[in-house]
């Protein structure tokens, strides 16, 4: 009879959404991170595609990640593997499948390495404490160290029982050619908490059997103490245990209730049964090499790696502290004698450093109407241009922000480069452009936004997808033949014209630079006026 446990386990949503607070406006909508109204307000809504897989603190301003998208999803089950089965199929895949124990580590350690810095930034966790023990588990840990530092951590190894292999003597040489320190049992602080803010334990893997002997035993009294201290509320370091928390059963987990308790898992080739006894926020699954022959043989259930990525989280979503989200924010301080006289110069040269950052789509922006309810709406959408005549977009003329602005010709848009720690608002009346422009510019799309530009009547109602990928077939066929797609007269540009600009730059204890451009008369000629606001 097949020993793989097989757990239900809910299917999970991968979206990521952001909340933008609004302001009620008068004449014009005002949105900003800076004002967290929460009441009969306009809340922005968007799906970013998997690019991250732990839950952490995205630099927010009232941002909330609810899961990460690599979280499994879309399957009924996941295998838990028992001891026998996880021994068995390691000597398949140095066997007959031709992996070497030293390749099936660095691909392990690297996992290990990328869950990390899925959940805990170096900036905010960067001192490491790897804990190694004899084995192969405490292989994974030095490894994990190595790939840790490239990252941009601050590793610290205690290996106090040493493999005396050429393996294991080459994973120490490379770490001390990297300078990392290796600190002897004896020399741990009593509190691993006062010198390590990650505490990663790699001392003892699924083949490990009986009562830890010293130095272990205490060490891992250490961790638990750790832990210890996380539950009567005091400061305490998250431990990471690398494929089983060291000194649990590998099937019936901590029998005696009184072992590490980590923070986060990361279950190698497949989860071990005591994995469904894992009580913390982050479960990873690492170790992406487990070939078909092994997945059929064991009738395996595992989740889909995302991208390159070596890790996937599952098990159930992190529970958050929404109030606790904060990013103390660490940029160059924004003057008033250093930046461009014209604001127009200056969103120039912001955006081309988010260009040149590589932030995913950083023409994107928060576009805020209203109507003459005053009742204020937001959504995202892309800019398609900006020159002195303004900031332009396209979308269905007959939608609900095209009906506002038909009621109050007056936007206000926000754009958000997290990575930079800036935003940049800009308010302003609004127009349509020119039939020319919109022409031009629909004819220059893919033929495929093109046909769902005609088949989407933006925001009405809909009795389900199928309406839109029938009518969308139907169209594809019909212009199969390459022939000019007609631009519908519904659709088209709108043009603001600035009045208002705001540059942020995101600074330490919330004292953020703030410094708003508004045009002045000099002279008989329009200049801009530059004025710092409080944050």
């Amino acid at each position: 009879m097949r020993a793989t446990f097989l757990r239900n386990t809910k299917a999970m949503s991968s979206l990521l959404f952001l909340i933008k607070p609004s302001i009620i406006p008068s004449t014009s909508p005002h949105f900003s991170v800076n004002s967290p109204v929460f009441s009969l307000l306009s809340f922005s809504f968007f799906y970013t595609p998997p690019t991250w897989s732990g839950l952490r603190n995205w630099n927010c301003r009232h941002q909330i990640r609810c899961l990460g998208t690599s979280v499994f999803k879309e399957m009924e089950s996941i295998s838990y593997l028992s001891q026998r089965e996880a021994a068995a199929i390691d000597e398949e895949l140095m066997g007959p499948l031709g992996f070497s124990v030293d390749q099936l580590m660095e691909l392990a350690g690297l996992s290990v390495a990328s869950a990390i810095h899925e959940v805990y930034e170096p900036k905010e966790y960067n001192r490491v404490l790897a804990i190694c023990g004899p084995g192969n588990n405490g292989g994974d840990g030095l490894v994990a160290a190595r790939h840790l530092y490239h990252f941009g951590y601050n590793p610290s190894i205690c290996y106090p029982k040493r493999t005396p292999k050429p393996l294991y003597n080459g994973l120490v040489t490379q770490l001390e050619s990297l300078s990392v320190p290796f600190l002897f049992a004896e020399d741990l602080p009593s509190d691993l908490s006062d010198e390590f803010d990650i505490l990663i334990d790699a001392i003892f893997g699924f083949s490990f059997h009986g009562a830890p002997r010293p130095p272990f035993d205490a060490i891992i009294q250490k961790l638990v103490s750790c832990q210890n201290r996380h539950n009567a509320g005091l400061k305490s370091s998250p431990i990471v245990s690398v494929d089983i928390p060291s000194g649990w059963h590998v099937e019936e987990g901590d029998a005696s209730g009184e072992g590490i308790k980590p923070d986060m898992l990361v279950s190698l080739t497949a989860p071990k049964l005591c994995a469904q006894k894992f009580s913390g926020p982050h479960h990873f699954l690492g170790g992406r090499f487990v070939p078909p022959p092994i997945v059929e043989k064991y009738n395996l259930h595992l989740p889909p790696y995302p991208g390159t990525s070596m890790c996937v989280r599952i098990g159930k979503p992190p529970q958050v502290d929404i109030s606790s989200l904060r990013e103390n924010y660490i940029s160059p301080p924004l003057l008033e004698d250093q930046v461009e006289a014209d604001p127009l110069d200056q969103f120039h040269k912001w955006f081309d450093d988010a260009i040149a950052a590589g932030l995913r789509e950083p023409n994107a922006m928060a576009l805020s109407t209203t109507g003459k309810d005053a009742k204020p709406s937001s959504r995202m959408v892309l800019l398609k241009g900006v020159d002195a005549n303004g900031f332009v977009w396209y979308t269905n003329y007959e939608s609900r922000k095209a009906r506002q602005l038909s009621e109050n010709p007056y936007a206000a848009l926000l754009f958000y480069w997290d990575g930079l720690n800036r935003q940049v608002r800009v308010e302003g009346p609004v127009e349509k452009v020119s039939e020319e422009e919109s022409e031009q510019y629909f004819h220059s799309r893919p033929r495929g936004s093109q046909i769902g530009a005609i088949v989407s009547k933006q925001s009405s109602v809909l009795p389900g997808r199928h309406v839109l990928q029938e009518k969308y077939k139907e169209l594809e066929e019909k212009f199969s033949d390459g022939s000019l797609i007609p631009k519908p007269k519904y659709w088209g540009g709108y043009r603001l014209k600035p009045e208002v600009y705001e540059f942020w730059q995101g600074q330490p204890s919330r004292l953020h630079d703030r410094l708003q451009y508004t045009p002045v008369e000099v002279d008989g000629r329009r200049v801009w006026k530059i004025e710092r606001l409080a944050p």
